[in-house]
Formats: structure tokens, C-alpha cells, sequence
């Protein structure tokens, strides 16, 4: 075998196991320092969305949004998070309340990519967990379900991240 460090070995930081973390399964397992990072991979390196993060990881959908999709994610920040009522959070990330964390975090997720720029007044989206968002337009902005502005949209890899302000909940 030819190597380019020509004989000489190198040990990265990378090669060292850490054996405190969970070995990662699934499509979230794949290193790759290539592509376009997809959903998962930019809400991790978001410091806006370690609430969200920490959500995912609870309601075990981390494998599921790094799958291929495409997919859409209304991304409320942490800010957004923290306008729920005090324990709101908190009692979500509990085990016994899994199916109530999956049911919001799917009402946040589309399947399918919707760009902002395509986003009209009035339309309305189903979403994964079988409810339905509507988009309104005022002053220039767009607002999911009239209350979560859409600050940012990013591109990733298997779909699109808009950035809201506020949480969705399901009706």
C-alpha cells in the first residue's frame, strides 16, 4: 500500500475512541467532510438549536432527518423554545413522553423540499404527523401558522431548514 506521508505514521485526534459517546448507527454513523452537511448535521453545529438537538435526540429522529429525503424542518430556536410555558421542555424530553415529543417535532417536519421563495400566502402544507401549517405573508415576512416567522431558510444536503421564532403546536 502507498501512503503519502511516506512511511511515517500519523495518529489523528479522530482515530482516538472516546468510549464515553454511544457508538452512532445508522445514516447519522457516516463521516463525511465532503458533501453539503444535511439537517442533522447543521442544526448540531447551530448554537441556536441545541434545544431542538436535544429534542431530536430524545425522540430518537436523528437517523430519520440524515436519511436522503428530501425533507423540510421549521427549526424553532432556542429562544423560541423558551417562550413555552416553564417545564414545557423538560417534561417533553422525558421517556413516558415520547410519542407527544414525536408528534410535535413532526409537525415541524414536511416531506418534501419547500424553498421560502415559493412559500405563498394561504397555502398549506400536511406534515409528518398528519397536521397541516399555513403559510401567511404580511409586511414583506412569512409566518407559519401566522405566529412563527421564518427568519432564515438554509439549504442542506437532503432538504431545507426554515429558521422560526416560535414552536408549532399541533391542533
Amino acid at each position: 500500500m502507498f501512503s503519502c506521508n511516506q512511511g511515517t505514521e500519523q495518529k489523528s485526534a479522530e482515530s482516538a475512541t472516546n468510549t464515553n459517546e454511544a457508538p452512532m448507527t445508522g445514516q447519522s454513523g457516516v463521516k463525511d467532510d465532503v458533501s453539503n452537511p444535511n439537517i442533522v448535521q447543521v442544526a448540531v453545529g447551530s448554537k441556536d438549536h441545541t434545544t431542538l438537538v436535544t429534542a431530536v435526540k430524545a425522540a430518537g429522529l436523528v437517523d430519520a432527518l440524515s436519511n436522503a429525503g428530501p425533507f423540510t424542518v421549521f427549526a424553532p430556536t432556542n429562544e423560541a423554545f423558551g417562550k413555552l410555558p416553564a417545564g414545557t421542555v423538560d417534561g417533553l424530553l422525558k421517556p413516558d413522553k415520547k410519542d407527544a415529543l414525536n408528534d410535535i417535532l413532526g409537525y415541524h417536519t414536511y416531506v418534501g423540499t419547500l424553498k421560502a421563495e415559493y412559500l405563498q400566502d394561504g397555502q398549506t402544507f400536511e406534515q409528518v404527523n398528519g397536521g397541516k401549517i399555513t403559510i401567511s405573508k404580511k409586511d414583506g415576512k412569512t409566518f407559519v401558522n401566522g405566529n412563527a416567522e421564518i427568519i432564515a431558510s438554509i439549504p442542506t444536503a437532503n432538504g431545507m431548514i426554515h429558521v422560526i421564532n416560535n414552536v408549532l403546536l399541533p391542533k
